[in-house]
């Protein structure tokens, strides 16, 4: 398919019934908090400050599988093609063309002759290839994302790639819009994962400074062949709390605060009217992860119940001041083949059925349920902690379960989830590329969900869903995510709690805040009046 040929593509992407609703979000370990004085250097007007909670895991895109690492990735990297500014339209951009052949399993791309790494080093289909062939052989958290789709790659001459697929991909594009598929600089190791890497790709930006959980400089590539940034200079840091980072707004130490304030903040910022207040609608998702491997877990009538206690309307009120929505699938609100499976089955706060099945499953007021909640502090906010209280509240209004709360540092926190270590635990998703199989498939085919830790498998799902991966027909499509859907309501892996919204606040002479569909904040549009 050449590039003009895109609006088919369109089929085969979500369409949100708005624009766009909205990868697990990126942490790290716990860090002392960014000094109050600002670190930029020469103009001011050439340096814009982005405070975040949150944290990098792995500079490495073939283990990184988070979404705010995924944002500094995009800015630093890039793919072969990318999602203009904004929108839902893909566009060229390490190639410049490309074709496929009919039954979309044969994709060829032509690459342009002028992209550099940031040392200068001129791109080449080799590089590309080895890029791939490397996610592949480390295996990584997101590596399924290229292994579930590419048999091989092979470049045919110095600007020649072509994928051979296993399966016709028709969002294949889509794909290639993650950064699995982003060539990385030579100095990455072939088969070794280099979580502190700086060497970056081919991106708008290029990494000068970094000193994990405290401060991430990136200065404009002098090599990047597109449109150079509005601002040369983005430092980004890292705060502790959303109390802390608020402060350093309003003391006018950064100048965007992203990721993330806490609803209340939000609302008295906006009413200050002293700042710009910018709302990303988005198929954000909030979940609980129930571990299907370890007692009392890996009992089906014990997830059941706790998903018929549990109340999102009180969640939303409660934690979020309204800030989201009720999601009763992992599939979002307003994407093609969502249902409310969870409302229907189980309702919401549903104490009696949680009763019921509790007493099923041999639990009583005298020999109660016990469980181990677990959160991470930083990563999502600090409506976390709450989150986990009013959870916790919701269950033991049965009588019936009693509950323990625990906590971790995001880099632990994963590694406990990647071990199976937890039993009950919180997580979200961003999305990694906008489809149904993105909110399917990495959760519940069992080759793709060892990064959750739940220890799900079902060969009936991983079948519809591999056979949903392979047809074009959006409407065939949709009745196989369906079918997984109740299934999914049946074997509970997962209690999908909330769909949500992000918001970007900054200071008001700060212009250019563009976050599209995908939810990934690029850098590259922000400038100061």
């Amino acid at each position: 398919m050449s590039r003009s040929k895109l609006g088919l593509l369109v089929v085969f992407l979500v369409v949100f019934s708005v624009v766009a609703s909205g990868c697990i979000s990126g942490g790290g370990s716990s860090s002392t908090s960014p000094s109050s004085t600002p670190t930029a250097t020469g103009s001011e007007k050439d340096t814009i400050i982005i405070g975040v909670t949150d944290k990098v895991t792995d500079l490495d895109p073939a283990n990184a599988y988070d979404f705010y690492t995924w944002e500094v990735l995009n800015n630093v990297m890039e793919g072969l093609v990318k999602y203009k500014p904004g929108t839902l339209e893909i566009e060229p951009a390490l190639a410049e063309s490309w074709e496929v052949n009919k039954d979309s399993t044969v994709w060829t791309f032509h690459l342009r002759k002028d992209a550099k790494f940031a040392d200068g080093t001129p791109l080449t289909a080799k590089d590309v290839v080895r890029s791939i062939n490397r996610v592949m052989t480390i295996k990584g958290d997101p590596s399924w994302l290229v292994t579930s789709f590419v048999e091989k790659v092979e470049a045919k001459d110095d600007y020649t790639v072509v994928f051979y697929l296993k399966h016709p991909t028709a969002y294949f594009l889509a794909l290639l819009t993650t950064p699995p598929y982003f060539p990385v600089s030579p100095k990455y190791d072939n088969d070794k994962i280099d979580s502190d890497a700086t060497y970056g790709g081919v991106g708008p930006y290029k990494i000068v400074k970094w000193v994990r959980d405290q401060e991430l400089v990136l200065e404009a590539n002098p090599y990047y062949y597109g449109e150079k940034p509005k601002t040369k200079k983005i430092i980004i840091k890292f705060y502790n709390d959303a109390s802390t980072m608020r402060l350093a707004l309003q003391n006018g130490e950064i100048d965007v605060a992203w990721r993330t304030l806490r609803p209340t903040d939000i609302k008295s910022l906006k009413e200050s009217g002293k700042f710009n207040v910018i709302e990303v609608p988005g198929g954000f998702i909030r979940y609980v992860c129930l571990n299907t491997k370890i007692d009392p877990t890996k009992e089906v009538k014990v997830r059941q119940a706790l998903a018929a206690a549990v109340d999102r309307n009180e969640i939303s009120k409660i934690v979020y001041q309204g800030t989201v929505e009720p999601l009763y699938s992992l599939i979002p609100n307003g994407m093609w083949s969502h249902l409310d499976v969870f409302k229907d089955k189980y309702g919401d706060g549903n104490i009696e059925l949680a009763k019921k099945l509790l007493q099923e499953a041999g639990y009583s007021e005298s020999n109660p349920l016990q469980i181990t909640l677990w959160y991470t502090p930083t990563h999502y906010g600090d409506t976390e902690a709450s989150l986990a209280q009013v959870l916790k509240s919701e269950w033991e209004k049965t009588g019936m379960i009693k509950v323990t709360i625990k906590s971790a540092e995001w880099n632990t926190y994963t590694d406990y989830a990647r071990k199976g270590q937890m039993m009950v635990y919180l997580l979200g998703w961003y999305p990694d590329y906008l489809d149904p199989d993105d909110y399917t498939t990495p959760f519940l085919d069992s080759d793709a969900n060892g990064w959750a830790g739940t220890g799900y498998e079902n060969p009936t799902v991983n079948e519809l869903l591999r056979k949903a991966q392979t047809i074009t027909d959006q409407n065939e499509r949709a009745k196989l995510y369906e079918q997984v859907q109740q299934i999914l309501a049946q074997d509970v892996p997962y209690i999908p709690l909330v769909q949500g919204k992000l918001f970007v606040v900054t200071q008001k002479n700060v212009k250019g805040v563009v976050i599209g569909p995908d939810m990934i904040f690029r850098y590259s549009t922000l400038y100061k009046e």
